[in-house]
């Protein structure tokens, strides 16, 4: 025998939609046109009939009409209640045929079924008393759980035949008077993303919690229909999880954030007998937003595409760790087959299925980096700026903060995954590869105002030095000097150049959990486009690229990025392509551009600051702005700071000022060597 109800959701008390077509037949209820049967409808309408035609096989096999067998009754009984056919099934039965029918027909509206078998077994009949055995298998719908159980009823036989002894325990053994069945999923609340700490990151922030109380509804269908109106849910799942849930408990049956509540709660104003309750959760706000993510709720859109009923107290993450640890930090539902009183308390529990609990992901962000580098970011709030940082002895990500700006836009992808041009920035690169040669830092290299390479003419926005062939290079190197850069590039080939930039990580294949970009160097086609890529023209690489090219320096050892260590990041490392000589006086010339540079702005008490600087005019739309850089280290801190203003102007060591005296020296590492 094959039965099919209604299709309903589930939700962190209790499971709930269905269909109109499917909702079965209650005394006094009003119904709902039927749509067109299922082709698994019509399966078990045809399955009935073979049941039913098997049942008159029986009866005249067990001499049917010749002893008053109580096996007939007991199939008809069964037959009628599996194809819902309740007023049929309630026929057989000694109960008063309302209540019986409306018992069925509530049983499996509470259990939130879509399907039902039911299985005949064995009958000792004694005399003009009989008991009957059955089997029952429940679909308890989207989560896929079958309960099977087995059940017995009583018969007897009176002057128009044998009838079912009717009470509840007919429905299932454990039902006893006034007693009802229920599913109810629990879902876990959801983990947390943590610092490196074991902090979350996630900050308790306002949060409205839209619910009812099922019993104080005047009527379910007209409070679930407008919520739907109000939100885009499906109208009947909304009422399967308000007509499932316990009676007299809050139902919370949407979470949203401020904005959305915003955007919604005119509607939501609309809906009768809704409550809107004002709290603070750690779940839409947090301290690294671009590493964390984003979190959708009940009626996200995600949820919708993917398929997934509506279930109140359901999360998916958007973007970030979230969504690339959705699964770990949202875990799975626990779902029970359970008794309830009359007053909804629980009774017992028939059948469980464990779910999985969620569990937090552990990150290397630092509070004390991650907070000095959003505190920066407040120093100069009209100009779009990003800082990552990284610790030079391992790879750790230790601060991701960004904040765009109107008219100052950066590339889209954030510190970890944006495409920017790395400018006089990838000097540092260039500088190993020219000390790499066994290039001196101490050759005077004039700093000339032009300079053509190749037939590619080469210019110093700051006109060149006034002493013409006595520049040394660190003052070059210190001043960013474009010209002097593409005149070196000639001791340099296109694959040492290439192989050099590969050392630094440029290019490298992270395996990060998020979207990154390690950078990336085009094949040079000429002298002219080499001398060009020296100074960063063509280079594309994103605020970790940089920073990890700083951390390089600072170790002496290159090591890929790591971000969680919970479940844990695979890392790797490799020695710096630099002789312990080199790397020495790449160093001393990030110190002197530090000191005496363009990047000045950057030296603040306490350690040692290494660094160079960059700028770069970048075309956004019609109009110009600047991409300013400071990449560089200060004990076993590295870090880039990409900053885009209006202005033409080197802000970004300003910038990373402000981010160094933020942290105070809370990372009072050891000074690199």
């Amino acid at each position: 025998m094959s039965l099919r109800t209604r299709e309903r959701g589930s939700h962190a008390g209790h499971r709930g939609p269905r269909s109109p077509a499917q909702r079965p037949s209650r005394p006094g209820r009003r119904q709902r046109p039927p749509r067109r049967p299922s082709g698994r409808a019509v399966a078990v309408r045809l399955l009935a009939a073979v049941l039913a035609i098997g049942v008159v096989i029986a009866g005249f096999t067990d001499g049917w009409g010749q002893e008053a067998s109580a096996e007939p009754a007991a199939q008809a009984f069964l037959l009628a209640w599996q194809q819902q056919d309740y007023q049929a099934a309630a026929s057989y039965t000694t109960g008063r045929h309302p209540v019986v029918a409306a018992a069925l027909a509530d049983a499996f509206t509470q259990l939130d079924a879509t399907a039902l078998f039911l299985s005949m077994g064995r009958i000792v009949q004694h005399g003009d008393t009989a008991e009957a055995h059955f089997s029952a298998s429940v679909n308890l719908g989207e989560n896929g759980h079958q309960w099977t159980y087995n059940g017995r009823f009583g018969l007897r036989r009176s002057g128009s035949g044998w009838k079912v002894e009717w009470s509840p325990s007919v429905i299932n053994p454990a039902l006893g008077p006034g007693e009802r069945l229920a599913v109810v999923t629990t879902v876990p609340p959801r983990a947390p993303v943590l610092d490196a700490e074991g902090k979350p990151l996630q900050v308790p922030s306002p949060v409205y919690v839209a619910g009812v109380r099922p019993a104080s509804l005047a009527s379910p269908a007209a409070t679930a229909a407008a919520f739907a109106q109000a939100t885009g849910l499906d109208a009947t799942q909304v009422l399967g999880q308000i007509e499932a849930a316990p009676p007299r408990r809050f139902l919370e049956l949407l979470t949203l954030d401020p904005g959305s509540y915003s955007r919604l709660r005119r509607g939501l104003e609309e809906v009768p007998g809704l409550q809107v309750r004002l709290t603070r959760r750690r779940l839409f706000s947090s301290r690294a937003s671009q590493i964390v993510g984003t979190v959708g709720t009940e009626d996200s859109s995600v949820l919708r595409s993917e398929g997934a009923p509506y279930q109140p107290g359901a999360t998916v993450g958007l973007s970030g760790l979230e969504a690339a640890y959705q699964r770990t930090l949202a875990g799975t539902p626990t779902t029970e087959v359970v008794v309830e009183n009359s007053s909804g308390k629980q009774v017992s529990v028939l059948r469980a299925w464990q779910g999985k609990p969620s569990a937090p992901v552990r990150t290397t962000i630092s509070e004390d980096v991650q907070s000095a580098a959003t505190r920066a970011l407040g120093t100069a709030p009209d100009a779009a700026a990003e800082i990552v940082a990284v610790q030079p002895s391992t790879g750790k990500i230790l601060a991701v903060a960004g904040r765009q700006a109107p008219g100052q836009q950066l590339p889209p992808g954030g510190a970890l995954d944006g495409h920017a041009p790395a400018g006089t920035a990838f000097t540092i690169v260039s500088t190993a590869a020219l000390l790499g040669t066994g290039f001196s830092a101490n050759t005077l290299v004039p700093c000339t105002s032009v300079t053509d390479v190749g037939g590619q003419v080469f210019t110093d926005p700051q006109g060149g030095s006034s002493v013409v062939g006595a520049t040394p290079f660190s003052e070059d190197f210190a001043l960013g000097c474009p010209t002097a850069f593409a005149g070196l590039s000639r001791r340099l080939s296109d694959s040492e150049f290439r192989q050099v930039a590969r050392g630094f990580g440029i290019g490298a294949d992270w395996q990060l959990p998020l979207p990154a970009f390690s950078g990336s160097v085009p094949m040079a086609s000429g002298d002219g486009q080499l001398a060009g890529e020296t100074i960063g023209q063509g280079v594309q690489v994103s605020p970790l690229a940089m920073a990890l090219v700083a951390a390089e320096v600072a170790s002496g050892t290159w090591h890929s990025p790591v971000l969680v260590t919970q479940p844990a990041d695979r890392s790797t490392r490799q020695q710096a392509p630099l002789a312990p000589g080199a790397l020495r006086s790449l160093r001393d010339l990030m110190r002197t551009a530090v000191t005496s540079g363009s990047a000045q702005a950057a030296d603040v008490p306490g350690e040692p600051v290494y660094g160079q600087a960059a700028l770069i005019p970048v075309k956004n739309g019609r109009h110009s702005v600047w991409d300013s850089w400071f990449v560089g280290y200060q004990g076993d801190l590295a870090f880039a700071v990409l900053e885009s203003d209006g202005s033409p102007q080197v802000s970004a060591p300003a910038l990373a000022a402000s981010f160094l005296t933020a942290l105070q020296g809370s990372l009072a590492g050891p000074q690199a060597p």
